[in-house]
């Protein structure tokens, strides 16, 4: 394989590593998630930092506070050196919180900074600092029970969760 084609490979397991953990976090798949990280990685969100354990704890199963969350993930440049890559990741973090008054959506926009390794044909990260450049609270949540603009949903799942959401189900074969 040429090395053009084999860089192409390397950029793509890559993003696809960074999508699979942000649907590992969006749903609280600790088999998702471990599948993302080398065993001894690092990790800093500012807020919370730590080895891939602590991490793992925190995430999985969540705070019950925060009820939902998405990750929409933006550009990646990837900058590769062998058997390593140093990645940045635009995210667009959305939360669904209940601060004691009744839920609050809020979103966070920053990046991941990854430092990711390659061993055999699997690349994971091996370190991640998270970079926030913004945050807004938009105010109380959306009450999924009437539907959206106006118009009552026709079966319950549609509405995402974080834990026994619908995908699970479709992603499985089980859907529609």
């Amino acid at each position: 394989m040429s090395f053009e084609n084999q860089q192409l490979l390397d950029r793509e397991a890559i993003r696809d590593c960074i999508a699979r953990l942000a649907r590992g976090e969006d749903r609280r798949s600790a088999d998702l998630i471990r599948s993302c990280w080398w065993p001894e990685a690092r990790f800093d969100y500012g807020v919370h930092s730590g080895d891939f354990a602590t991490y793992l704890a925190w995430v999985v199963p969540g705070a019950d506070a925060i009820k939902d969350t998405q990750h929409l993930l933006g550009q990646s440049t990837i900058v590769l050196d062998g058997a390593s890559a140093r990645v940045e990741t635009h995210v667009f973090s959305y939360h669904r919180i209940d601060m004691g008054a009744g839920d609050r959506d809020t979103c966070i926009g920053g990046r991941y900074l990854d430092r990711f390794e390659r061993r055999g044909d699997e690349w994971r990260i091996a370190d991640r600092v998270m970079l926030y450049d913004w945050e807004q609270d938009w105010g109380a949540a959306a009450d999924w029970s009437k539907g959206v603009m106006g118009y009552a949903f026709s079966a319950e799942h549609f509405s995402g969760r974080a834990k026994g959401d619908f995908s699970e189900a479709w992603f499985a074969g089980g859907g529609a």
